[in-house]
């Protein structure tokens, strides 16, 4: 089983256009409507697809609720993504690390979708307590013993 990921965005092209510089995406099958707007498009990396991206219409949900996850080999390609994806948009986290993350950010784009950005990550100890302090020095890397 597969999920999909459809983005219902108003200016899809624009959108479109984003979502390719910011993950290294190829534009595949696509159907455009009358005004450029896309009626359907199916963006690939490596041959697989990661997302559709679909023009919105007046009867969209306007409260964005889904976040969306995305992994990077690295930090430098993550923030070159976060840079892209945060003009016109909303920084949630900046870039830094968090207890299960050596680097990881969240912004809602201009088109309101709301990505978690990271590298690969770790699980943290069974007795994690998310309320006790914290800080960068405190994450494990996963390849250490």
């Amino acid at each position: 089983m597969k999920i999909g990921i459809g983005l219902h965005v108003k200016n899809s092209a624009e959108a479109v256009e984003l979502y390719i510089k910011a993950f290294s995406l190829e534009l595949g099958y696509h159907v455009k409507n009358a005004d450029g707007s896309y009626f359907h498009s199916e963006l690939y990396k490596n041959d697989e697809e990661m997302l559709n991206v679909i023009e919105s219409d007046e009867n969209a949900v306007t409260n964005n609720l889904v976040q969306l996850g995305f992994q990077f080999a690295d930090e430098a390609e993550l923030r070159r993504a976060f840079d892209i994806l945060r003009e016109g948009g909303k920084v949630k986290t900046e870039v830094g690390p968090l207890p299960w993350s050596p680097c990881s950010a969240e912004v809602i784009d201009k088109f309101g979708c709301w990505w978690y950005l990271t590298v690969p990550q770790h699980h943290p100890e069974d007795d994690f307590d998310p309320a006790a302090p914290w800080d960068a020095s405190m994450y494990k890397n996963p390849n250490q013993k």
